[in-house]
């Protein structure tokens, strides 16, 4: 079993939950990053009752201080950390004409400067494990267009390259950093939509394998790359999107 120590951002749901649920399953202990303390609060109950090891870091990581905060935590519990799986989001959509200077700003703060101040402060402590591996989740959004979705999509390409540059230059210190790039997965976003039956049969016809996502779907890859196994893997960018990227079936 593994004894690593990983942080998952954005775990109180998605993607992140099933991250922290499969880590945790694999030995790993587990901590929880996000926003809502009760949503984090029943997955560690979940993990624990199962006989796993996880707990709690609420932080609101779109805050300037919130990804050393976060590191500072995990340290002064565990002593040690050793995984970042970078899976904390925030999407809107808008047309370019009515995206704000506040909403870019919101938009770039979680789903890229969150990531690289994490990593920039747990690199003490992961120079220091066996087996150090970043882990950062994009969205097909970065290499497809769809409308209203600029500054999103625009994150997520730079979150991709941002992978590529910090696994050649983190290399020598054995850190391993790598990407999974997820197509539409059933999330509460979606779940939330005013016709959620419909709108995932829209996504579904979207994807050539014929279904929307479901969040083990990507939480599986995520694991994959965590695995010390993968030892010989850096610098990817994986889709695990059904073929979304390919285009819709038929076109």
């Amino acid at each position: 079993m593994d004894d690593r120590v990983a942080v998952i951002t954005g775990a109180g749901s998605g993607i992140g939950e099933s991250a922290a649920r499969l880590l945790a399953e694999k030995g790993l202990d587990v901590a929880l990053v996000g926003r809502r303390r009760e949503r984090l609060d029943a997955v560690v109950d979940a993990i624990t009752g199962s006989g796993g090891r996880a707990f709690a870091v609420p932080a609101d990581l779109g805050q300037a201080r919130a990804p050393s905060e976060v590191v500072d935590a995990v340290l002064e519990a565990r002593g040690r950390l050793d995984v970042i799986v970078n899976n904390a989001a925030t999407y809107r959509l808008k047309p370019i004409a009515e995206f704000t200077l506040d909403d870019f700003d919101d938009v770039m703060a979680t789903n890229l400067r969150a990531p690289y101040f994490l990593v920039q402060a747990a690199l003490p402590a992961l120079r220091a494990s066996p087996a150090p591996v970043v882990v950062n989740v994009s969205s097909a959004a970065a290499v497809m267009y769809r409308p209203q979705q600029t500054v999103y999509g625009l994150a997520k390409a730079a979150l991709e390259h941002m992978t590529m540059n910090m696994a050649a230059e983190l290399a020598p210190d054995r850190i391993r950093v790598a990407c999974v790039r997820p197509g539409p997965v059933l999330t509460e976003f979606h779940l939330a939509a005013e016709d959620p039956e419909e709108r995932v049969r829209v996504l579904g016809a979207l994807v050539p394998l014929g279904r929307i996502g479901q969040p083990e779907d990507i939480a599986r890859w995520i694991w994959h790359l965590v695995d010390v196994e993968a030892d010989w893997v850096t610098g990817i960018v994986i889709s695990v999107d059904g073929g979304r990227v390919l285009g819709p079936p038929g076109v």
